[in-house]
């Protein structure tokens, strides 16, 4: 079905092949790319890393949507607990003392996606949310393994806590000074994740490890 061009016609800034030639679309996108680019650019409103892992996707879906690993490849969760909201769960945030940290895990199976929705300090609204996803690998490089992408989005309260007066310490260094960070930070985590699942699968052991409970939604 082609696209009614009409419907289109009115749209600035479109670049499509009706009204951009080869050589200039060749032009465009060589303005577009260059050598060297400032890490505020490339990260300063999102935040994406990407990994190969030598876990087949079924083994490597499964070890993430269940919340309670994020204790095992995480830098600084730890002591997750149930609360009294049904999936909602509260554990410590050891990147800064006495923190708190609230988090639901919604996945989805045939997507392959896990999502994890957090926030420090309370968890009636979970604004910090980590978007993960688990490919095939021998659908995208052609061989045997996982791909996981992790992305996440500067929401506005990163930079300003929206809940001053529920932190430890009026001192307590805030989620957000740390944005500048996430890229090597999330890349610091990713290598533990990748670290876990190749060793456990390498060597014939159970990929899952047996929580008291578990973090699943």
């Amino acid at each position: 079905m082609s696209a009614d061009q009409s419907v289109l016609a009115d749209i600035p800034g479109l670049t499509r092949v009706e009204n951009t030639g080869p050589e200039q679309l060749t032009a465009r996108c060589a303005e577009l790319t260059r050598p060297a680019y400032p890490h505020g650019e490339v990260y300063g409103t999102y935040c994406t890393i990407q990994e190969y892992v030598d876990c087949p996707p079924a083994q490597t879906y499964a070890y993430l949507r269940q919340g309670h690993h994020l204790e095992e490849w995480t830098f600084s969760l730890r002591n997750f607990e149930p609360t009294a909201t049904p999936g909602l769960w509260v554990g410590d945030d050891r990147l800064a003392e006495q923190t708190r940290i609230f988090c639901r895990v919604e996945a989805n199976a045939e997507a392959g996606t896990v999502d994890f929705h957090c926030s420090w300090d309370q968890g009636d609204e979970l604004w910090m949310v980590y978007l993960m996803r688990v490919l095939p690998a021998r659908s995208v490089l052609g061989r045997p393994g996982s791909v996981i992408t992790w992305t996440n989005c500067r929401h506005p309260y990163y930079d300003a806590n929206p809940h001053p007066g529920l932190a430890p310490r009026a001192d307590r260094p805030w989620v957000g000074d740390y944005w500048d960070l996430f890229y090597a930070g999330h890349t610091l985590e990713m290598g533990n994740l990748k670290a876990i699942l190749e060793h456990r699968h390498r060597n014939g052991l159970p990929v899952c490890s047996s929580p008291t409970t578990a973090v699943v939604r």
